[in-house]
């Protein structure tokens, strides 16, 4: 048999230097422990970090017809000694409003500090805001997600992103020619068109957080993303609304086993689209699928990766409350005015109507046809034309009334709330409010919080000033405080809802921009 190796080669390797075959076996042993090494992200000794997941259906069934199922979920994650808990609940509130208790944050909280040894400032409890009506027992629910998530703790991969949905949304305040906004509600009606000069902006970006198992499998998406979930479905039933859709989307197009966590932005003042349509039923589903579709196919391109640092960051800090003593009298003398330019007319609904639609047609021949005010003038008379005039100025005074009243509708209901407030703030004797801010970050993915309903624009202001990418905000957390608007809204105070329904002065969004900036600067 012929030799495998020529004999040349062989001669050849065999009068290898000495010295060059030590050098070159010492070049084999590197590369070898080089290749055996952990990677620097999950060095020997690192911590790993873990994660795992449940829901429990918290639908209130006693409460009228059900159209889909609300949850409870909840996201535990274990780094090292550091174990911090990510719960969301489909409800409106995290207490004040709703039908969760005052006490459900600080029972919860309480619960698992004595149980299962996890710090209260290590949990974070986001509501949705769709206005679902949960349970009575929610609370035992809550702690039954965590236990089991807890129990499901497994090795993960981390990979944070971004996407965007830019067609469900719509900012609901209306910039007025007058200076003034209103807002897009359905306690009143909206200002005539011919009043309004422009809307303010949305956020469309979806921040995410993917976790994956160890063999790539996708276990976890956890999306952030700005819009009051308060489309409802055309049968009137209790719903999780478009965040029950757009979880449901993420979940199937993932994979089995994939559950999906909504946390909700900065959505005061935002809208679904269409939000007062009455052309046909309001449908959240249509949305929900949308915003799962986008969320779903921009967490697909996120690559995760081994090792993602788990920390979290609890402050409380004091914000001014307002005192709308001065803004209350104001409104209230406007009101008065407004009801004393109401005058009569001999116009009702009816006869209002008609004309309305018959000068809208023809503005030239509104009473019959043209050829009888041709006749007239050809005779001399002009009696059509002085009857039209006569008919125009009451329809204008009628319209005029319309508008007036529509006007009294938005005073009377923001009005309401502020006396609300402002008796609020008056009754506690103090000039602040104590407010409970946090920061999350897993991975390259990085949270600040805010308990109560953020406007889009202070959302938009932290991104842009943080030096971290992948930086995303998340009101409604850990509480809830009402409207925050920024300090320009509240200069509009009592024309639009946000600025009605809030316990803060002005004065409080530079303070909390500027602490959740030294929050995220702890993150990196």
């Amino acid at each position: 048999m012929a030799p495998l190796v020529p004999r040349k080669s062989l001669r050849t390797m065999y009068f290898i230097r000495a010295p060059h075959l030590q050098a070159l076996i010492l070049a084999l042993l590197v590369l070898l422990v080089t290749a055996a090494r952990p990677h620097p992200l999950h060095a020997a000794g690192a911590p790993q970090l873990l994660a795992g997941v449940a829901k429990v259906d918290i639908t209130n069934r006693e409460a009228g017809p059900v159209n889909d199922p609300l949850y409870v979920k909840a996201l535990a994650l274990k780094e090292g000694g550091t174990t911090a808990v990510i719960i969301t609940v489909d409800a409106v509130a995290i207490a004040e409003i709703g039908s969760i208790r005052n006490e459900y944050l600080r029972n919860v909280r309480s619960a698992l500090q004595r149980e299962l040894k996890i710090e209260a400032r290590h949990v974070l409890i986001n509501a949705s805001h769709c206005h679902g009506v949960v349970c009575a027992d929610i609370e035992a629910r809550t702690l039954r997600a965590v236990r089991e998530a807890l129990q499901a703790l497994t090795p993960v991969r981390v990979g944070a992103g971004k996407g965007r949905e830019d067609r469900i949304s719509e900012n609901r305040r209306l910039k007025l020619k007058d200076g003034r906004e209103a807002d897009v509600r359905h306690a009143y009606s909206l200002p005539a068109d011919s009043e309004i000069a422009g809307v303010g902006p949305i956020d469309p970006e979806i921040g995410l957080l993917r976790l994956d198992r160890t063999d790539g499998r996708p276990y976890a998406v956890v999306y952030n993303f700005a819009c009051h979930p308060i489309q409802g479905v055309p049968n009137g039933g209790n719903t999780a609304d478009l965040v029950g859709y757009a979880s449901g989307v993420i979940e199937d197009g993932m994979g089995e086993g994939t559950m999906a966590f909504f946390l909700q932005g900065c959505a005061g003042d935002i809208n679904p689209v269409r939000y007062k349509d009455v052309s046909q039923p309001r449908d959240a589903e249509p949305l929900g699928n949308l915003l799962g579709l986008s969320a779903m196919r921009a967490a697909k391109r996120i690559r995760t990766r081994e090792g993602g640092s788990l920390k979290v960051i609890n402050e409380v800090i004091q914000l001014p409350r307002a005192d709308f003593a001065r803004r209350i009298a104001a409104l209230e003398a406007e009101q008065a005015r407004l009801l004393r330019s109401l005058t009569g007319t001999t116009l009702n609904l009816k006869t209002f109507v008609e004309l309305l639609v018959k000068h809208g047609l023809s503005a030239e021949f509104p009473s019959y046809n043209s050829h009888l005010y041709l006749h007239e003038t050809a005779q001399g008379r002009e009696l059509l034309k002085r009857f039209d005039a006569e008919n125009r100025r009451n329809v204008e005074q009628y319209l005029r009334n319309v508008y007036a009243m529509e006007e009294l509708t938005r005073i009377q209901e923001n009005l309401n709330l502020m006396r609300k407030h402002h008796a609020r703030n008056v009754s506690s004797g103090e000039k602040t409010i104590d407010v409970e801010v946090a920061g999350l970050r897993v991975g390259e993915f990085l949270l600040v919080t805010f308990p109560g309903e953020l406007t889009v624009r202070v959302g938009l202001n932290i991104k842009k000033a943080s030096p971290h990418p992948l930086t995303f905000v998340a009101g409604y957390t850990n509480g809830y405080l009402y409207y925050a608007p920024t300090s320009e809204q509240a200069r509009n105070t009592g024309c639009a809802q946000e600025d009605s329904e809030c316990l803060l002065a002005p004065e409080w969004q530079p303070i909390y921009e500027k602490k959740a900036q030294e929050i995220l600067q702890k993150l990196l």
